[in-house]
């Protein structure tokens, strides 16, 4: 048996001025997804329980939706509260993006193999480089006694938000500053080498990355693109970028040129 524990609804009409006051949304109900919009001229309730994260941890637990969709144009800091609420409840939550309900939503066997190929392999790079990652869990237990780990949100295919491991460079864990003045040395000598990134081949075996694929996008970044350009999170990112590949081929091919 399912209980609400969603307030009584006082609607009201959101007008210009109202659409500056961030915590304002539209919410739409569609086949078992709840759609987070950003708000516009209509109708609609005004829900007390939107504006803090833990009564909408309570809300999303005691409803029926098996899925959240939300717009990227609410903004960084709302999409981060209902991405954060949605993990606790423990509710999939996507990025409302252009074209994505175009996409085919069947697998082809290429992409099952590219799958089960890209688990096989992390599992094998995981195994093979656990003492090194050991070693630097160690090295960092030595500097300092924070987490060893950064969790940060990404966006995966579709659009999906997850949590890509990294080990933490910093030394509060806090995200550096422009100057890097907040890295830590080892911090500073992973991210040269990208050893940081080691973590999200955990990422893979939950099928959440690829090792070689499409630029993953954090969640600060996507929300800041174009329409068009959001249209590249529909695809699986990888841990090494496609891009990256191109511009080191690009790279060898102007030395052996020079030389």
């Amino acid at each position: 048996m399912t209980i609400s524990i969603i307030p009584p609804f006082n609607y009201y009409t959101v007008t210009k001025q109202d659409q500056d006051r961030s915590s304002y949304c539209t919410l739409q109900w569609r086949r078992g997804q709840l759609l987070v919009k950003a708000p516009g001229q209509v109708l609609q309730p005004y829900l007390p329980s939107l504006d803090k994260e833990q009564s909408l941890v309570k809300c999303l637990e005691h409803s029926p939706v098996s899925l959240v969709r939300i717009d990227p144009k609410l903004g960084e800091y709302w999409v981060k509260v209902w991405a954060s609420a949605c993990e606790q409840a423990a509710k999939p939550i996507f990025l409302r993006l252009p074209s994505a309900e175009q996409m085919s939503k069947q697998g082809s066997p290429w992409r099952s193999f590219q799958w089960l190929f890209d688990w096989i392999l992390a599992l094998v790079f995981l195994l093979a480089v656990s003492p090194v990652m050991l070693i630097l869990v160690l090295l960092m237990r030595v500097n300092s006694r924070e987490t060893f780990f950064e969790r940060e949100w990404r966006v995966g295919k579709r659009g999906k938000l997850f949590r890509a491991i990294k080990f933490r460079t910093t030394y509060d864990g806090l995200p550096a500053t422009e100057d890097e003045q907040n890295v830590t040395p080892l911090g500073r000598w992973m991210r040269k080498y990208n050893i940081d990134n080691l973590p999200q081949l955990f990422n893979v075996l939950q099928g959440e990355m690829s090792l070689v694929g499409h630029r993953c996008w954090t969640l600060e970044e996507a929300v800041r693109l174009s329409s068009e350009k959001q249209r590249e999170l529909n695809k699986l990112p990888g841990i090494t970028g496609y891009w990256e590949v191109e511009t080191e081929s690009k790279q060898l091919h102007l030395d052996s040129q020079a030389s």
